[in-house]
């Protein structure tokens, strides 16, 4: 398992940016632990329906605020209290905003050190999202809106969490540029063109071809739309009789690996989708949770892939490359990066970019 250190990414360990931390529907008013930034962490959802991400560890003596049962804080329902947390181990009580705001048995004032880090957190399209900066700044991009959710003839997404992988995700990012995997993994087959663009903190790549099975061969090329916002966010557009709109999010767990999410909204023909409309969404749902587990089973299983050995048509992975860094080194230095790659780059060995026009 490589480091961020090994694909020599920068100062950072972990990338800035927004991310996935759990589904909306995880997240109630019991307390859960999860992982990620290599910390320890708690995700709750307080009586005002707002939810909240604090750090693990009670300042007091350690104790995790979230993992226990057995502790009458939790058994007489005072784990959360109003958008209140507190510890199962001696009752104190940290607000939202992770300042201690109550001892229950001692007179003295709350130490102004009782303060656990608190996350900003935005609740959208289903998913608690966060944002992380080893600077401890404010975002400078903006979640991405997901219009189509909620929207009228949509099928919303139901998160599949596809587990943690061991995999940097440098490698994951990567199939942004991999026109290469495109027939042997997925299947496609007569590839009119692939190009990808950067343009600040986004990377896209639009893919025209057919494929064995979806389409077949001499039938209607599809295209796809995808990009990333940030380093964690994909999103892909297929548009077709059905067009849908896929969401694959990872967010680090430790150096070296990645918690991954998949969803997909499918549009149908009627404003207010019917059983049989979620039913056939269902259906898209499933085929692309098997896509995208090709990808999964060959990150899980391949070594480190730190300089890429790159020929002929294979994508721009080293522009991918110097993208990426922006989100591991200074903001101040972000607009660096973009600047070396910002741009179109289209690769060849496609219908409309074929060999013999290379000079």
């Amino acid at each position: 398992m490589a480091t961020t250190a090994d694909y020599g990414l920068g100062e950072f360990t972990f990338p800035r940016g927004w991310f996935m931390v759990a589904t909306s529907e995880e997240v109630t008013n019991t307390p859960i632990g999860v992982r990620y930034f290599g910390e320890e962490l708690v995700l709750y959802r307080g009586h005002s329906g707002r939810v909240f991400l604090i750090e693990a560890f009670c300042p007091h003596m350690g104790t995790h605020l979230a993992k226990n049962s057995t502790s009458y804080v939790v058994r007489d329902k005072e784990h959360v209290e109003g958008d209140n947390i507190r510890c199962p181990y001696h009752g104190w009580r940290f607000g939202p905003d992770g300042r201690c705001n109550e001892i229950p048995y001692s007179p003295s004032p709350p130490p102004k050190a009782a303060c656990l880090k608190s996350w900003k957190v935005v609740e959208r399209a289903g998913v608690v999202w966060t944002w992380y900066d080893a600077e401890n700044g404010e975002p400078d991009y903006d979640l991405p809106a997901f219009e189509a959710f909620d929207a009228p003839y949509w099928v919303n997404w139901k998160i599949d969490c596809m587990g943690t992988l061991n995999s940097h995700p440098q490698e994951v990012v990567d199939n942004m540029t991999d026109k290469g995997h495109l027939e042997p993994v997925h299947g496609s087959v007569d590839m009119v063109s692939f190009d990808n663009e950067f343009d600040g903190v986004v990377c896209r790549q639009i893919l025209a071809a057919g494929h064995k099975t979806l389409a077949g061969s001499g039938a209607e090329p599809m295209t796809n739309d995808t990009w990333y916002t940030g380093p964690g966010i994909l999103q892909s557009v297929m548009i077709g009789e059905y067009p849908s709109h896929m969401l694959i999010a990872h967010t680090p767990v430790d150096d070296g690996s990645v918690k991954v999410w998949y969803g997909l909204m499918v549009k149908v023909k009627n404003e207010k989708p019917t059983g049989a409309d979620i039913a056939l969404a269902k259906q898209y749902e499933v085929a692309g949770v098997d896509a995208f587990a090709q990808d999964f089973e060959i990150w899980g299983n391949k070594r480190p892939c730190i300089n890429p050995m790159m020929v002929k048509g294979d994508g721009p992975f080293d522009k991918l490359r110097i993208w990426y860094k922006q989100f591991y080194n200074p903001k101040a230095r972000a607009g660096e990066y973009q600047a070396r790659v910002n741009g179109k780059y289209t690769t060849r060995g496609t219908a409309t970019a074929p060999w013999d026009a290379v000079a």
